[in-house]
């Protein structure tokens, strides 16, 4: 219905993008992140007005039919196969990627789950530094090549790569509502708004957040690309893709800057 629109996409870890449009005053019409509070914390009130919090996703663990142990592995016993001899994991950096730090909480939140004391420092220590990329994508190179056997990432990755990949208990995958008091047990510090401050990243279910920046050149097509994806079509591509949408989207920021499209889709 756009013919002369060309949507021209630019992956990066969430923070990177977000930080691109703050500290590099790149122009952008949509901003969309892997972790809504990313817009919060870098963008809003100054780049941004508002967020709309609009689809969910899990945490799996990636691996190619070759992978060492990829025989063996299930969702109860994934974090000693990634310790056995020779076993190569990764994740994308906490710093720059909501992926990397939901890897660490999983990690955390797996200690408690099974039971297994000092697991999360066992599972940093055995992860070296060439296994930690600056987002999931660049890792999934890795885990092609056979340098990696099993890689952290979204689920909706996996089935979009048509990967196979192991399926984590709800308490630890990030992915359920129900057990949002067990995922805050997780915490972790990562870099915050300027240089030498922090943010602490509690766990909570994962949940994605999209905006305009106030720097949009074309912000009349961007409202309509957002309402497209929020639409029944956008839905229906998001949850083919693993991505389910909230049934009810949430604005968060200055709902009254809203453009007048995005408040008549969200009822605002």
């Amino acid at each position: 219905t756009h013919p002369n629109v060309r949507v021209v996409r630019e992956a990066a870890g969430s923070r990177t993008c977000a930080r691109k449009i703050s500290d590099l005053g790149r122009p952008c019409d949509v901003m969309a992140s892997a972790d809504y509070t990313v817009i919060e914390n870098l963008l809003i009130p100054k780049y941004a007005d508002w967020n709309i919090s609009f689809a969910t996703n899990e945490m799996a663990i990636m691996y190619r039919p070759d992978s060492r142990y990829a025989k063996e592995i299930n969702s109860g016993n994934w974090y000693k196969i990634l310790l056995m001899e020779g076993v190569q994991y990764g994740h994308s950096d906490p710093n720059a990627d909501p992926c990397g730090y939901r890897s660490q909480l999983v990690w955390q939140l797996a200690e408690k789950y099974y039971k297994e004391p000092g697991l999360y420092k066992i599972l940093r220590a055995h992860c070296p530094k060439r296994n930690v990329r600056p987002k999931e994508t660049d890792l999934i190179a890795l885990l092609e090549a056979g340098e990696l056997d099993y890689l952290f990432i979204y689920r909706s990755v996996c089935l979009q790569h048509g990967m196979p990949f192991v399926k984590l208990p709800p308490q630890i995958n990030l992915g359920s509502f129900k057990y949002a008091e067990f995922y805050r047990q997780a915490s972790i510090r990562i870099s915050g708004k300027t240089p030498g401050t922090f943010i602490e990243k509690r766990g909570k279910p994962m949940i994605y957040g999209i905006t305009i920046p106030k720097n949009s050149p074309s912000p009349e097509l961007a409202a309509r690309f957002v309402a497209f994806v929020l639409g029944p079509e956008g839905r229906r591509i998001m949850e083919r893709n693993g991505q389910p949408i909230l049934s009810v989207p949430k604005v968060t920021g200055d709902a009254s800057a809203l453009p007048l499209l995005l408040k008549r889709i969200l009822g605002k």
